[in-house]
């Protein structure tokens, strides 16, 4: 199966997860998306990703100097973001219930116990 897709839909979630966990820059974040087990996902979309929910209001962003490079912007997930992240993290879990219970029709439905 072609994850690409699903991955769009969750990547939001996945980078609020990450930042949650412990702040941090484009690459960082990158690679600990990619050592959970998303292979496949971009740089450039993650990102994006980075931009975009920090434009939103659900991270907040602060340069570190480097002494062996040019400075990094990390991101750390706020209040907002936490929210957020919450109620994706319910959205998700009822969605993958469903299909879960569509897949294989004698798996119940939590929501449905």
């Amino acid at each position: 199966m072609d994850t690409s897709q699903l991955l769009k839909g969750v990547l939001d979630a996945a980078v609020l997860a990450v930042v949650e966990a412990d702040d941090g820059y484009g690459y960082d974040v990158v690679r600990r998306l990619r050592q959970a087990g998303l292979e496949g996902v971009g740089d450039a979309s993650v990102y994006g990703t980075l931009r975009r929910l920090y434009s939103a209001g659900a991270l907040s962003s602060y340069v570190v100097p480097s002494e062996e490079g040019p400075h990094r912007k990390y991101y750390g997930i706020n209040d907002h973001g936490r929210r957020l992240l919450a109620d994706q993290r319910k959205a998700w879990t009822s969605f993958a219930e469903t299909v879960q219970h569509l897949l294989d029709p004698a798996e119940p439905l939590e929501s449905a116990r």
